[in-house]
């Protein structure tokens, strides 16, 4: 499925499973792009329905058919007449969903991580495989613009041979992850409760994973992983008055450290933090025998000894802007998601269905990166245990090209 290509269509109808805090985003976006029709919307909670049926109004779209009341109902969007199964539920319905989807002739695209389990990627690779059905993680992080300025310049080889990446996920989520109406069912809380490793590693990884081939030409051998004593979220709970939450014997450790050793010799790192108060950061850190350059805490390239310099900068942004970005760099950013990340990687999937292009992340990337959460937590448990990252694509990565410089033409599918 690597370069794969399905059969253009002339509309994309999709239907979106999940309507809170991502799909509710979704819905927006998809509203913007005129060859697709938004069949049918679902979710567990009808308000969420109603809300999402509100935007497709105020966007001057058609009703949608609508589902929810209880668990099974989604099976019931996915019978429908439809090129395109959009997921936004909580991780565990993920693979599930995808599965069903391509099984029933329709593409997948779903939210991170598209797996919580070794055997859920194997399902996402053997059933894309089967199907001939695309199934795409949506890492909306590869297309921020640092992101895609830096993997430009790694195929221009501005950096030099690439020799070390960092990503991660640290982002403060204590009050959001400990009640109700944050994540619904407080279904996180449950995920952190229960599980030590890099809980959510594909925001910082797959940027980097795009700009070391992994995949294509490379790939993920082994890793090991290492979590923190787990203070911080008792803490935030004992501050803000939560007795229950603040005397937790499972929540995973506050900071996991992952260290990933690939193919062609580089080493990756990746951490997961949502309890420590502290600045958002995925790191991006691109290091070779060129240059580095790294994201956060502000974005800054160095060419030699020194940091570039503010308008050094300009320059080079000027230089290695990606050609996604000088195209739909400002309507994403008026339409939102993220800056615009959100919008940029909702078009570019669109573009790519309806113009029978390959996708710019496949389910070896979604196989791949996912298994990353599994695997650090099996490490983590085995005391830091050297643990072998499977090989989806059985072998092909040797000879798979590596993701091209792509770029789309607003004028074949237009935004509206």
């Amino acid at each position: 499925m690597c370069g794969f290509s399905a059969m253009p269509l002339e509309k994309i109808r999709v239907g979106i499973i999940g309507l809170g805090m991502r799909g509710k985003g979704a819905v927006k976006r998809l509203s913007h792009i005129k060859d697709v029709d938004i069949v049918a919307l679902c979710d567990l909670r009808p308000e969420m329905v109603d809300r999402a049926q509100n935007i497709l109004k105020g966007a001057g779209r058609p009703v949608a058919k609508t589902y929810s009341g209880n668990e099974a109902v989604w099976k019931d969007l996915v019978a429908l007449d439809l090129d395109l199964v959009y997921i936004a539920t909580p991780w565990r319905w993920h693979t599930p969903m995808c599965v069903h989807a391509m099984e029933n002739g329709k593409h997948a695209a779903t939210e991170v991580p598209a797996a919580t389990s070794i055997e859920e990627c194997w399902q996402l690779v053997e059933t894309s495989e089967k199907t001939g059905k695309h199934c795409m993680m949506l890492e909306n992080c590869c297309y921020d613009f640092f992101e895609l300025q830096t993997l430009n310049m790694v195929r221009q080889g501005v950096f030099g041979e690439l020799t070390h990446a960092e990503g991660a996920y640290i982002h403060t989520l204590c009050g959001l992850i400990s009640r109700e109406n944050g994540y619904q069912g407080m279904w996180r809380f449950h995920q952190n409760n229960a599980k030590n490793g890099n809980l959510y590693p594909t925001h910082g990884l797959g940027p980097i994973a795009q700009c070391l081939n992994i995949n294509r030409g490379n790939q993920f051998k082994h890793l090991v992983s290492m979590s923190s004593k787990q203070a911080a979220f008792t803490a935030w709970a004992t501050d803000n008055e939560k007795p229950e939450m603040a005397s937790l014997d499972d929540y995973r450790g506050d900071m996991n450290t992952t260290l990933i050793k690939c193919a062609k010799g580089q080493t990756v790192m990746v951490q997961h933090d949502v309890s420590t108060p502290r600045p958002y950061s995925r790191i991006h850190l691109l290091q070779g025998t060129g240059g580095m350059a790294r994201k956060y805490p502000e974005a800054r390239i160095a060419l030699g000894h020194k940091w570039q310099t503010a308008e050094q900068m300009k320059e080079l942004e000027k230089k290695y802007r990606h050609p996604l970005s000088r195209t739909m760099g400002k309507i994403a950013r008026k339409v939102g998601g993220h800056g615009g990340m959100d919008f940029i990687m909702d078009y570019r999937l669109i573009y790519c269905l309806k113009n029978g292009l390959p996708l710019d992340q496949d389910v070896y990337d979604a196989a791949a990166w996912s298994s990353i959460m599994p695997l650090s937590i099996k490490s983590v448990s085995r005391e830091s245990e050297q643990v072998k990252v499977p090989d989806f694509t059985r072998g092909a990565w040797n000879y798979n090209k590596p993701l091209g410089i792509v770029d789309v033409d607003p004028e074949k599918l237009p935004v509206v």
